[in-house]
């Protein structure tokens, strides 16, 4: 007889709605039943004809649950009851309840769109809204369309179910155009005791897991203490700190997480009878239900999944949880009796937590759905009626991807694209193997794959401080060799350890890299030598990086410019550092919050300009032009090959330029002007002879000539730059003699009328100033204009001069248009100031009159 479960009090009501509707939404608290009871419940009613698949949204979860379903039908694993992983399968021709992760069901639905033998699809935990569960969604619902008999039913403890049933609903609509019957099971919940923070803790997390486990032990603890932390790397720190505390109280302190053998997660899962710590990521906040916990220590965190927006591989990042989570983790602790729930955060930070999570479609790359979709003969994202629609820019994005790696053709999957479907991995890793395939490298290509799929491999480049220690063409091959030698040493830890790599992840990616093996076939012999293995493993990376191509900005710079725009710089911890060329395959975007972004690159793989050339030639582009080199402030010919606009091949020829004639003349002639044509002239000698000829040309207005303007300048350094190409040259041009010459039969008229010298009576040359809008001037002793009865002009006549009266010391006196004036009405009193000052000077009293003296 089994153990009553919440749930077997709404069963009848979920048979019943699944008889008369076929779909229904299941809204059920952590631990009421759910997921074990549910499955049997509509076999044994007969409700269902065929196969009833359950998805799950981790592997443990699933093959957890199949165990326990098999178990209490008292079948065996893999009979009745089996469970089908990405990788690992336990299931037989009589096989009737199936628990899959999402993605298997996505993958039979593309394969089988019929879903042949299938009564029932159950997706469980689907708040959780990973894409992959919504995409299941939306091909049942699409399915049902032409199956109408096929079961739907959607599960969740913390969904909002209006939405999902409206949505089933319109799926499949009942006469009365109602929405799929909602069933809810209030669970049987008792007494949780939730302690928070005073304040956060800043010390290590498995320092304050040690001490909270202490707090508790020491309160007489009759239980097993559930403990929820990010991640395998945290869950083995806080084993290691738990040591002391486990000691003293006897408790045995057990991973769970999805990366254990099956033997160490049933571990941590069965009943024991020495009290248990059990540190688990969040795999145990949903469908894993463990018996006997009476509290649970949350940390709040979790990997939560995102994806690079540079690569569009998925990545697992340590943030805070929703506040469903939270309560999800604390329903663990009181499903048999009253529990403790102890958070590692202030009741502040939980109260300011988003509500839920947001659904992986609208945070996550969509290029492996969309590949899927088309592999299924569907028109992409846009072909599904969808839940929640992806955002319209990350489904184009994921089209364009697809299209830059050949996996479609015109909206349409190629024979490329339907190969990269045979692998489990995103498009660009699947792409990657594919062209490993036809090079003879497919074996090295999937453990480079799993490489890129997962955390670096060597410890020493890791984090902010990480650097390389050597200089390599290609950071996922020198990683590849450390492995391939790991496993030549049976992947030992104290191997490991002594190469400086990570463990955990050398153990992932092998797992991983074997996996793909096992699907990927070589389509022509190895070569012969390890160089020439290397270089069909980057020409193999460089398939599924080809948008993100870059090149040094100078030899050995860590300033890379990349193909399309923008830029990056390479991290210390890449051993790519002479290579001139490269894809950039790992990237992390750093930079003060609300400050811009820098792209900084962690992996990359050389290439080579021909491999460019071999696979995209219709992305290559050649340049003939003449181009303006700014460092040298000259024309120069460049003939380049570009990929995407970046410059792969590059020469410069100067005196090609020189041939060019004309053009080049103009690109010259249009920098000299933006510089500004006081570059190349003395800049008081270009303002004078254009202050000469403006004034000619306004007291002669009938001459024809026009004061100069800015184009009329321009006209004449074109004239200058013609043969030249530098400003060099153009300096030497004597640009101020080309102006003058300009002036054709009107440069008489200017020396006639605004002279650049006039003499005085006792001085032969006197320089004339020029200043635009000014009158012009002139300067000099006050005894070299004695003898002069009125003041010198230009412009025959009619503009007098500005007479600057210097004492012999060169300092003005007085300054005047009016010299007879001055010389009636203020010489007399200077006269005897500097007769008194200067007595070896003459100083008339008549200074009209010429006097000899001194010059």
């Amino acid at each position: 007889m089994l153990a009553a479960l919440p749930i077997d009090d709404v069963l009848p009501q979920l048979v019943a709605a699944v008889r008369d509707r076929r779909v229904a939404v299941l809204v059920a608290p952590p631990g009421a039943g759910k997921t074990t009871r549910v499955p049997g419940a509509l076999r044994d009613a007969g409700v269902v004809t065929g196969e009833i698949v359950v998805l799950q949204p981790r592997r443990l979860a699933a093959r957890l649950a199949a165990t326990r379903v098999a178990s209490e039908r008292r079948v065996e694993l893999g009979g009745e009851v089996g469970y089908e992983v990405r990788f690992d399968r336990k299931v037989s021709a009589a096989t009737q309840i199936r628990f899959v992760t999402e993605g298997v069901l996505t993958r039979r639905l593309l394969s089988d769109p019929e879903l042949r033998g299938v009564g029932c699809v159950i997706i469980d935990e689907f708040h959780e809204r990973h894409l992959d569960g919504d995409l299941a969604l939306a091909l049942v619902a699409r399915l049902r369309e032409r199956r109408p008999e096929l079961a739907l039913v959607v599960m969740s403890a913390t969904l909002d179910a209006e939405p999902v049933a409206a949505y089933l609903g319109d799926a499949a609509p009942a006469p009365d155009g109602a929405p799929a019957p909602i069933i809810r099971s209030e669970g049987r919940v008792f007494p949780v005791t939730v302690e928070h923070l005073d304040q956060p803790d800043d010390r290590h997390l498995g320092k304050q897991i040690a001490g909270a486990v202490r707090r508790i032990a020491q309160a007489n603890l009759d239980g097993d203490v559930l403990v929820f932390l990010p991640g395998a790397g945290e869950i083995r720190r806080a084993t290691e700190d738990l040591a002391d505390v486990a000691a003293t109280f006897d408790l045995a302190v057990l991973p769970l997480h999805g990366d254990l053998t099956v033997d160490e997660q049933d571990r941590a899962v069965k009943p024991a009878k020495q009290r248990k710590v059990i540190l688990s990521t969040n795999v145990a906040e949903t469908s894993v239900t463990i018996d006997g916990v009476v509290c649970v220590i949350d940390s709040g965190l979790a990997r939560i999944a995102r994806h690079s927006p540079w690569s569009g591989l998925p990545s697992l990042q340590i943030e805070p949880v929703s506040r469903a989570s939270c309560a999800q983790r604390a329903g663990r602790a009181g499903r048999t009796r009253p529990g403790r729930v102890v958070r590692l955060y202030t009741k502040h930070d939980h109260d300011t937590r988003r509500a839920f999570e947001v659904p992986e479609i609208g945070r996550t790359d969509l290029a492996g759905a969309a590949l899927e979709l088309h592999g299924a003969g569907l028109a992409g994202l846009g072909a599904l009626r969808w839940y929640e629609a992806p955002p319209a820019v990350a489904a184009a994005a994921a089209e364009e991807l697809l299209a830059r790696l050949g996996a479609i053709a015109d909206g349409t999957i190629t024979a490329l694209g339907r190969r990269m479907l045979r692998f489990p991995v995103h498009p660009r890793l699947g792409r990657i193997v594919c062209e490993a395939e036809g090079r003879g490298v497919a074996k090295e290509a999937c453990v480079i794959a799993a490489l890129v799929g997962a955390r670096e491999l060597r410890l020493e480049r890791r984090g902010p401080q990480g650097a390389a220690k050597i200089s390599a063409p290609s950071d996922l091959i020198e990683d590849l060799d450390a492995l391939l030698d790991a496993r030549s040493h049976h992947l030992r830890a104290d191997r490991l350890r002594r190469d400086g790599l990570d463990i955990a992840t050398a153990h992932t990616v092998d797992k991983t890299a074997k996996q793909l093996e096992r699907i990927a076939r070589d389509e022509r012999p190895a070569p012969a030598s390890d160089e020439d293995v290397d270089r069909e493993l980057q020409i193999a990376i460089l398939s599924g990086f080809p948008d993100r191509v870059g090149k040094r900005r100078s030899p050995r710079s860590a300033d890379i410019v990349f193909a399309g725009g923008g830029s990056g710089t390479l991290a210390a911890s890449s051993a790519v550092v002479d290579a001139e060329l490269m894809v950039a395959v790992d990237v992390a975007e750093t930079g003060a919050r609300g400050a811009a972004s820098r792209v900084q690159i962690r992996r990359a793989s050389a290439i080579e300009a021909s491999w460019l050339l071999d696979l995209y030639l219709d992305r290559i582009e050649e340049r003939d032009e003449l181009v303006w080199n700014a460092q040298k402030n000259r024309v120069e010919r460049i003939v380049q090959m570009t990929y995407d606009g970046l410059a792969i091949d590059e020469q410069r020829d100067v005196e090609g330029a020189r041939r060019a004639g004309r053009p080049a003349a103009e690109l010259l002639a249009r920098q000299a002007i933006a510089a500004g044509i006081e570059k190349f002239v003395d800049r008081d000698e270009l303002a004078q002879w254009r202050a000469r000829v403006t004034l000619v040309a306004k007291v002669a207005p009938n001459s024809g000539l026009v004061a100069p303007t800015d184009d009329h300048l321009a006209e004449v350094i074109g004239r200058a730059c013609e043969g030249a190409i530098s400003f060099e040259e153009l300096r030497k041009s004597s640009l101020l003699a080309l102006l003058d010459a300009g002036l054709g039969e009107h440069r008489a008229l200017v020396d006639r009328l605004a002279p650049t010298h006039l003499g005085l009576p006792r001085r032969r040359r006197v320089e004339i100033h020029y200043e635009l809008d000014q009158p012009p001037w002139i300067a000099s002793r006050m005894q070299d204009f004695f003898g002069l009865a009125r003041a010198p002009a230009v412009g025959d006549g009619r503009v007098p001069l500005v007479l600057h009266l210097l004492a012999p010391n060169q300092r003005p006196v007085q300054v005047t248009q009016d010299l007879p004036g001055f010389w009636v009405k203020h010489y007399p009193g200077l006269r005897k100031q500097l007769m008194r000052r200067y007595p070896k000077h003459a100083w008339p009293e008549d200074p009209t009159a010429l006097i000899d003296g001194e010059r």
